[in-house]
């Protein structure tokens, strides 16, 4: 390309999108019954996360039909590309077609039956952690894949004594005191707060960090229903986890520890 057509480049693509916000102004003047939206979702999102934030959505739209559809990452990615989604939510997408917002982070946590031994001690050791019995799910997924780096970098090897197909199967293994597993925050946050299962966090690695991301075209303007859902997605992941709970607290005693443990006035 000339030097004159890559000066080009940029201004032609601000008038594209100034012609397609104009269009969509135009369109959404128009007297409706209601709309239609459609959203693209990483299955486990789809599960756990979007529930709540669509029963918001449709008491503040009724006249709005949503269509959600369920994939992996990439499928999601690319159902919004296609123009088959306007919005996605899945993890960790990026893609310079796209405008990406991370809505907050879902990391892999291990959770257990309150009744298990690790869960009573809340904070273990990853050596602790490699002789339990362990639970995996989707074995070759990007979550398979980090919870076994972990072992895998610090050379050991887990003492995996089920692996299945889902989360909720996983889930539900943990549960019935079969060993521990690491599960999505978002997928367990309800287990948590009841008590059903307990966080376990290992002291001496790092946290298998993951983010929750919202995509959207970047050359097509989101529609009122889209933006209206964006805003109620921004809402629910902005609202305190029962991990980030525990944290907090754990953080107020330490901290109560350590005052008390000054030195007294004479």
């Amino acid at each position: 390309m000339s030097p004159a057509g890559k000066a080009l480049v940029p201004h032609a693509e601000q008038l594209l999108r100034d012609v397609a916000r104009a269009r969509q102004a135009i369109h959404e003047m128009q007297p409706s019954a209601g709309g239609a939206l459609t959203i693209a979702a990483a299955l486990s999102v789809c599960t756990y996360f979007l529930p709540d934030v669509m029963k918001d959505f449709q008491a503040a739209n009724p006249k709005v039909m949503v269509s959600l559809r369920s994939g992996t990452s990439v499928q999601v990615l690319k159902m919004v590309l296609d123009g088959e989604a306007q919005i996605g939510v899945a993890r960790s997408l990026n893609h310079p077609e796209v405008e990406t917002m991370t809505l907050r982070d879902d990391p892999l946590i291990l959770v257990g039956h309150p009744n298990h031994t690790a869960a009573r001690k809340r904070r273990v050791r990853l050596q602790d952690v490699e002789s339990m019995p362990l639970i995996f799910f989707d074995r070759g997924s990007s979550d398979w894949t980090l919870s076994q780096g972990l072992f895998r970098r610090a050379g050991q090897l887990p003492n995996t004594v089920l692996e299945v197909e889902t989360i909720e199967a996983a889930k539900r293994m943990v549960e019935s005191k079969l060993g521990l597993s690491f599960l999505p925050q978002i997928a367990v946050s309800r287990e948590l707060r009841g008590g059903k299962l307990v966080a376990i966090e290992i002291i001496d690695v790092e946290p298998l960090r993951r983010n929750l991301d919202v995509i959207y075209p970047r050359h097509r303007p989101l529609t009122r229903d889209a933006q209206a859902l964006l805003q109620l997605l921004q809402a629910a992941a902005n609202e305190e986890t029962p991990v980030q709970k525990i944290q907090r607290s754990g953080k107020r005693r330490s901290q109560k520890s350590a005052d008390n443990s000054g030195p007294r006035p004479a």
